[in-house]
């Protein structure tokens, strides 16, 4: 990767990975109410992580492979949180509409 974009977009996709695994470190640890909300969160930079790494392939500062490879495990990432997220809401009893996001 070169250098601009090691130091830009790079730095950029580090940091949102590092604060992604602080909140699954804290949703783990957290009070099942707590948990959704931090996972909502962990689900908001899983969606920033993508639309970053795609911006990096779209300039052309990363291969083809590496793009697939990254963006492969950042959907399975995804697909891990979300079915975390909706067996947490159907472990909590039913509220009513406008309290809790859907």
């Amino acid at each position: 990767m070169e250098r601009t974009a090691r130091f830009g977009l790079g730095n950029k996709i580090d940091i949102l990975f590092l604060d992604l695994l602080e909140l699954l470190r804290k949703s783990v640890y957290s009070p099942i109410n707590k948990k959704l909300e931090i996972l909502e969160l962990a689900i908001e930079k899983v969606d920033s992580l993508r639309f970053f790494l795609q911006l990096l392939w779209e300039a052309k500062f990363t291969s083809n492979k590496t793009y697939i490879s990254l963006a492969s495990d950042t959907e399975d990432l995804g697909k891990i949180i979300g079915g975390w997220r909706k067996g947490i809401l159907t472990k909590l009893p039913p509220i009513k509409a406008g309290e809790r996001k859907q």
